[in-house]
């Protein structure tokens, strides 16, 4: 693949999870339909870091339905293993855990309490159940016992809006209840993805946590920029989410920025065809079903495309791709010698939308107790959906 080499940067502090060693300070975030085996592989081939699975619903896998026990299946070649738990009990979410390290499914587990989505938050659960500080603390609690040797960490929003904010106490409670590290996302539920991401956030949280790793996530688009957000908050490591649509390569430009050998991969469209079949190949062996794994592929091809000169007419073929023999006559019409197009194929990607007042259960932050109400409301909260 084509790159342009870039001036050295110093090389990053390593980065351990707990016991797992991480060569470099990476996270793949997990983002709901996108981060299943397939994707992870096939960002795993251009760089290294730790990559989380799809959010899996505690509730779930303690009812071992075939959904959740399909999605937490790792490739042989996935190590460490890492999976990512929704939860809004602490019974249900230790009972979870114990299925997980008794069954020696994962190395790594993961806690979502960043999802902003309304349909989660108006039952209390995601992004607005850290408000209930001490039912966060009762379910983190419960997640790390249960866990044992393995490590547990969390992720989180920075609350529900400017004037609710949960991260430090929530993160001084994480890290009292012994979780491996925090990880930040830096805007609030009320925020959804719109705006700038509030590096000065990580840094703060980062003053505030000092015996274990912090990870700052929101608005790495590149490999500079992460540098940027270590440069300004001083985490530990970053989390990469939407940035990587459709580029499985910019682990290939983290890994090496980290490694003070930065570099910038320069993908021309034959490249890029080549990394779109390639993630559908996997996808098919994810799926064991082609059709199933090309209806999938469908939603990545503006993701991968975005910035080359590939016309709405094929564009268009390719989101509705129904085998792999049709994708590939598709991909045989691509210049492949078409380079980079530099920044068009750059930047932001997926939907920012625009702020909205969270969705909330009825006098939700009259008070950071969980009375009986409340308590009804969050036991119905834990429905299959990600983000953070």
């Amino acid at each position: 693949m084509s790159s342009a080499t870039l001036p050295s940067t110093p090389q990053a502090a390593p980065l351990s999870i707990g016991p797992i060693p991480l060569s470099v300070p990476v996270v793949l975030a997990p983002m709901a339909g996108i981060t299943n085996t397939a994707f992870r592989r096939l960002c795993r081939e251009y760089g290294a870091g730790l990559y989380v699975s799809e959010m899996i619903t505690s509730r779930a896998l303690v009812e071992r339905t075939p959904e959740s026990l399909r999605l937490i299946r790792h490739h042989e070649s996935e190590t460490p293993r890492s999976i990512q738990l929704y939860s809004v009990d602490p019974v249900t979410a230790g009972e979870a855990a114990r299925f997980l390290v008794g069954e020696g499914l994962t190395d790594h587990i993961d806690m979502n309490f960043g999802c902003p989505v309304p349909k989660v938050t108006k039952k209390g659960g995601g992004a607005a159940l850290p408000w209930k500080l001490e039912h966060f603390r009762s379910i983190v609690e419960a997640t790390v016992k249960a866990a044992g040797d393995i490590p547990v960490t969390v992720k989180m929003r920075k609350g529900i809006d400017a004037d609710h904010l949960t991260y430090l106490e929530a993160a001084r409670a994480a890290e009292g209840a012994g979780v491996a590290a925090v990880a930040l996302h830096a805007r609030t539920a009320a925020d959804f993805y719109s705006g700038n991401a509030d590096w000065d956030a990580i840094g703060t949280l980062k003053e505030t946590i000092s015996s274990i790793p912090v990870l700052g996530n929101g608005d790495i688009w590149s490999a500079e920029d992460a540098l940027r957000m270590v440069e300004q908050s001083g985490c530990d490591g970053i989390v990469v989410g939407r940035g990587c649509l459709g580029r499985p390569w910019l682990f290939g430009d983290l890994a090496a920025a980290f490694r003070g050998e930065q570099h910038k991969a320069m993908p021309s469209l034959g490249e890029v065809g080549d990394a779109f079949r390639r993630h559908a190949e996997l996808l098919v062996e994810f799926f064991d079903d082609e059709a199933k794994a090309c209806r999938d592929i469908r939603k990545h091809v503006a993701w991968y495309f975005k910035g080359y000169p590939v016309g709405g007419e094929l564009r268009a073929k390719l989101a509705a791709v129904e085998s792999l023999q049709q994708m590939d006559d598709l991909l045989g019409e691509l210049d492949r010698d078409e380079p980079y197009p530099g920044a068009p194929a750059e930047g932001q990607r997926g939907r920012a939308g625009t702020p909205k007042k969270p969705a909330l259960p009825d006098r939700w932050l009259e008070s950071r107790e969980l009375t009986g109400a409340s308590r009804a409301e969050v036991t119905a909260a834990e429905l299959h959906h990600s983000g953070g």
